[in-house]
């Protein structure tokens, strides 16, 4: 049986390391959908993972249990994926990835047979500064004006960016109806 959440914390301080298994294990399957949803690439998702463990076993003295500990620690792993953003964008263009497969499928509508991970695959095709703000816009629920501050890019910006991941992913996912092949 799983120790609560609260014993696992308090192991965690005492720097028990079965207790910080324990976290790990806790945490980790949803902190790496945040950091899949930054990064472009598994890899890269893997390293901040990583390094949000680091600052949130570093940190957790700061932790006050003021609100639920994951949304804590869901914040720690954001703002370390906006933090490999930030070294992404100073290293230089960062490389796209290959197109998305064809999604159709037979059966129902595309839509409804889209996948989580189909649905992953054609968000980490968009252009690195259009899936984080659509993340942190979207997703995080950050106002474009926290999106601006940041990643260091004005609201207007974060607006046109967020518009125009819209409009890509719109046009990633338009599959063909009868309509559409009949007007060729």
């Amino acid at each position: 049986m799983a120790a609560p959440l609260d014993d696992i914390l308090a192991g965690c301080r005492r720097g028990q390391p079965g207790a910080q298994r324990a976290l790990y294990q806790h945490l980790a399957y949803p902190l790496m959908g945040v950091c899949l949803r930054y990064c472009p690439s598994r890899a890269e998702a893997e390293d901040a993972l990583q390094n949000a463990f680091i600052k949130i076993f570093s940190n957790l003295h700061q932790y006050t249990g003021q609100g639920p500990f994951e949304a804590w620690a869901r914040r720690i792993t954001v703002n370390t994926a906006i933090n490999a953003y930030h070294q992404r964008q100073q290293r230089g263009p960062h490389v796209e990835y290959d197109e998305a497969i064809d999604l159709a499928h037979p059966d129902g509508t595309p839509l409804e047979q889209l996948s989580a991970d189909d649905l992953l695959r054609v968000l980490q095709t968009l252009p690195l500064g259009y899936r984080t703000v659509l993340n942190l816009y979207a997703v995080e629920g950050y106002s474009h004006a926290e999106i601006g501050e940041m990643l260091g890019i004005s609201e207007g910006t974060s607006k046109s960016q967020l518009a125009r991941a819209r409009r890509l992913l719109e046009s990633k996912l338009s599959f063909p109806t009868p309509a559409k092949i009949a007007a060729k």
